[in-house]
């Protein structure tokens, strides 16, 4: 590729970097303000952890019908009405009045969420060279991981200073900004032609696929059952001040910055090994949740080791979504694959708050920690075979 033609694909590469920051920072706001939201409504840690389940929730029963429906109108006009309704309904979260106004609109940008999900990666990589594919897409992850560095902690210091609704309202400004951008920058990319439901049992006959949207569901459930109540955690646990709790949710996301340059450098030399050490690692640090909260350090540790597990977990199966689905169908099975990953984050938020409220904060590691386990052995005894093969 020459040097002008990659400088037109670059340019809007960052455009959909920064919109995947700006999505997941509005999926991940609501985390680091659980405390303050449920004081000013005056309801539990726990119900407003559920507007986290019941986003999971939407994006896992719309993201198929939703691609279904729009998988014939062309990628960009999509992706730019996509970040609009998104920059609509975060207004609209800003301006909330109770509890069921705000869950009301999170319902919509949850919707955004499932679209947007579905086709930004296949964009990314039809935009890039050959050559540069696994680096479009580890850009993409990449800008969830700058999310969680900078988004969850910026949101959350807003939140803290002048309120948790102008956390949503900056959401919205800079989803805006980026709107304008990618109208100047982001080039036309046909569909691929529309999918109707009757082709989706092809989709489910690939026995790869199956095997990932297995571990698309365990994961994210062991992942959030700890991930969703962090911050109560290392506030009411681990004794931390409120300063130091947004130093480690900023340390988780630079981490996850790692996980994707690890996934660009070394996943396509040994993918089994890869993924196994991911997911190995996954699990102990959930099951080291409430022995590390004793010891600054350990916390420390602990956050480096999360995020970069996570994040390389995360762009490893959309890779491997791409090499193996019919590239005429690449953004539902990316759509099934959103459902699947948040019916997962349903899941797991709920497991959480469930020990939460039943037993004890404390435990909501060691309860992700076996569901980790039971994704790490489906992975040794029943996908590894598969891989590549």
């Amino acid at each position: 590729m020459k040097n002008g033609a990659t400088l037109q694909a670059w340019i809007p590469l960052v455009g959909l970097t920064c919109a995947a920051f700006i999505f997941n920072t509005s999926e991940f706001v609501p985390i680091g303000l659980l405390s303050d939201i449920a004081a000013d409504f005056g309801v539990t840690e726990a119900r407003v952890g559920m507007i986290v389940s019941v986003y999971a929730w939407v994006v896992m029963l719309l993201s198929l019908p939703l691609m279904l429906l729009v998988s014939k109108m062309e990628m960009r006009k999509l992706l730019l009405w996509t970040v609009f309704l998104f920059v609509v309904f975060q207004f609209l979260s800003s301006f909330s009045t109770g509890y069921v106004m705000l869950l009301a609109s999170r319902i919509g940008v949850a919707c955004t969420h499932a679209v947007f999900w579905s086709i930004v990666s296949p964009v990314a990589v039809r935009i890039a060279d050959e050559k540069h594919r696994a680096l479009a897409l580890s850009m993409i992850v990449t800008g969830t991981s700058v999310a969680m560095i900078l988004g969850l902690p910026l949101g959350r210091v807003i939140g803290l200073h002048i309120g948790w609704r102008s956390a949503f309202f900056c959401v919205g400004l800079f989803a805006l900004s980026i709107l304008c951008y990618l109208w100047f920058v982001l080039p036309l990319v046909p569909s691929r032609g529309k999918v109707g439901i009757h082709q989706l049992p092809r989709l489910f006959r690939i026995p790869m696929l199956m095997k990932i949207y297995v571990l698309a569901l365990l994961v994210p459930t062991a992942y959030y059952t700890g991930y969703s109540y962090i911050e109560p955690f290392l506030k009411q646990v681990a004794g931390m001040a409120d300063g130091w709790i947004t130093a480690m949710l900023m340390l988780f996301g630079a981490a996850g910055i790692a996980g994707s340059f690890s996934f660009s450098r070394y996943y396509d030399k040994s993918p089994v090994r890869f993924l196994t050490v991911t997911l190995f690692t996954l699990m102990m640090c959930l099951f080291l949740m409430l022995p590390a909260s004793a010891f600054a350090v350990a916390v420390v540790v602990l956050c480096l080791a999360w995020g970069i597990a996570v994040t390389a977990f995360n762009v490893a199966m959309q890779s491997e979504i791409i090499r193996y689905a019919p590239a005429s169908a690449v953004a539902v099975s990316m759509a099934v694959f959103s459902g699947i990953f948040n019916l997962g984050i349903g899941m797991g938020t709920s497991v959480g708050g469930f020990v939460c409220t039943r037993y004890s904060m404390a435990y909501v590691g060691l309860a992700g920690g076996v569901i980790a386990l039971l994704a790490f052995v489906y992975w040794r005894l029943r996908v590894v075979r598969w891989m590549h093969g």
